[in-house]
């Protein structure tokens, strides 16, 4: 569970041979609804050359009526579940976003979004939101124009576009664009039914729908599906990837599979990398703080030998508050949402499991919370590294100076938490895990080294001249 850190969507699309497109995007929304709980919103063909939009906010179930997406029949689709990143929190900024009979939902962020959104104004663009969605679809549509084909224009867009896009894109001619930026920060995934294609962010979607995942969309790929067929191409080549690790770390379901790898057995590699480094002294039971720690710590069992158990019970009808909009919000939540299990953690000596430590405030509480209902001492593990720079690409973390690892020592951090002792992953033993050389990962946020150069300009800026800003940290550097 992690209260201070956003990530930005989840997208899906669809061809449905048999017209059953707005139902199976709904439930393929719900598998993702992890990445995304402000809006939702499906954007569907209707034959005439027109597209069909609904958007609205909240919870998939609260923002689309599965009762009129059942009576809608509609052969191509895409669907969309957001948090705000970057933009505004309001249906204005929500997606898919539809120009021209042209409807486009992605994962992301564009570092360079006010320099291209700029440049576009002056060439007479009107923009009706703040969204990095409608910059990237602008784009999109005048390539096509000046190009006449969509690799082609994938291909100019890659030269000056730089972050993270990965994306599904409908056309009112019936045809789904599928394309991923060429360093392949955040995860897009392709599967098949007998009557279907479909992209999505995580392969726990397709799963969903009952099919089979073909591959992951290759770093700068892209896959035109449409009534003739499937054509993938590689519109652009990068020497290096960029796989953010927080998709095996935190953000993606522990059932998906990720660049071919189970999430869930990343995450249990994660908790026994920690095992073997720290040991467990002489602590009586691994207490995992729902939900993504429970591998790890199923993982630090099977090395320490030491039993699991449930110290921590989870209300299962709260928001996932990791992605919550406002700080007092998440550190709200921790009460409402955790309730500690006194039976387990009374005179026990804990090692308390968690993914990762970001503001520090979160842990703080849930420390707190395990020593008042009676724990002896708490050892604190997290399975990724400090987070120690900003991240760029679609997580939320916009300044150095809310990082506490930034600004304190582990002995600090161990002291401000009130944890009896703190022991974090290395670095080495989380590439391990994940099992992809680190040269492509996208380790920015714990290393401070950046793999696009104007990422590593506005860090470097930000670590001189410090900004302490609301919204889009971008705007004050370039």
């Amino acid at each position: 569970m992690r209260l201070g850190l956003k990530e930005a969507c989840g997208v899906i699309g669809i061809h449905d041979k048999d017209g059953n497109v707005a139902e199976n995007i709904f439930y393929g929304l719900m598998a993702l609804q992890h990445r995304g709980q402000e809006s939702a919103g499906i954007a569907l063909t209707t034959g005439n050359g027109s597209i069909l939009l609904r958007k609205n906010m909240g919870l998939v179930s609260e923002a689309l009526s599965l009762t009129e997406l059942s009576m809608l029949k509609s052969r191509f689709g895409i669907g969309h579940v957001r948090y705000s990143t970057v933009g505004s929190l309001s249906l204005t900024d929500a997606q898919p976003f539809n120009l021209d009979s042209t409807a486009l939902a992605y994962n992301g962020t564009i570092v360079n979004y006010v320099e291209l959104k700029e440049r576009l104004r002056r060439s007479g663009v009107y923009f009706t939101s703040t969204s990095d969605a409608e910059l990237l679809l602008n784009i999109l549509l005048r390539e096509v124009r000046e190009e006449g084909d969509y690799f082609d224009a994938l291909s100019e867009l890659s030269k000056y576009v730089e972050g993270a896009y990965s994306a599904v894109c409908l056309t009112g001619d019936e045809k789904i664009l599928i394309f991923r930026d060429p360093l392949g920060f955040k995860p897009l995934c392709f599967g098949e039914t007998e009557r279907s294609f479909m992209g999505a962010s995580e392969s726990v979607a397709i799963d969903m729908l009952g099919g089979k995942l073909v591959s992951d969309v290759k770093p700068g790929e892209a896959i035109l599906v449409s009534d003739s067929g499937v054509e993938r191409k590689c519109f652009a080549k990068s020497k290096r990837k960029s796989y953010c690790m927080f998709e095996f770390v935190y953000f993606s379901r522990p059932d998906s599979i990720i660049e071919g790898r189970s999430v869930y057995d990343v995450r249990l590699k994660l908790g026994m990398n920690l095992a073997k480094t720290y040991g467990c002294g002489d602590a009586d039971v691994i207490v995992p703080v729902p939900d993504t720690s429970r591998p790890a710590a199923e993982g630090m069992a099977r090395v320490t030998g030491l039993p699991v158990a449930e110290g921590l019970i989870k209300n299962r009808y709260i928001y996932r508050t990791f992605i919550m909009p406002k700080q007092n919000l998440r550190e709200n939540a921790v009460k409402v949402k955790l309730n500690p299990l006194r039976s387990v953690l009374k005179d026990k000596k804990i090692i308390l499991i968690d993914d990762s430590i970001v503001r520090g405030t979160t842990i703080k509480n849930i420390v707190q919370m395990v020593r008042r209902a009676g724990a002896k001492e708490v050892h604190v593990r997290i399975t990724c590294p400090p987070i120690v720079s900003p991240c760029f690409y679609g997580i939320d973390i916009a300044t150095h100076g809310e990082l506490i690892a930034s600004k304190k020592s582990v002995e600090e951090i161990c002291k401000s938490i009130g944890a009896d002792s703190l022991g974090y992953q290395t670095i080495e033993k989380l590439v391990d895990a994940i099992g992809i050389e680190k040269e492509n990962l996208c380790l920015a946020c714990l290393t401070g080294e950046y793999p696009t150069p104007k990422a590593q300009k506005l860090a470097d800026m930000m670590k001189v001249k410090p900004y302490h800003v609301k919204g889009r940290y971008v705007e004050f550097c370039f």
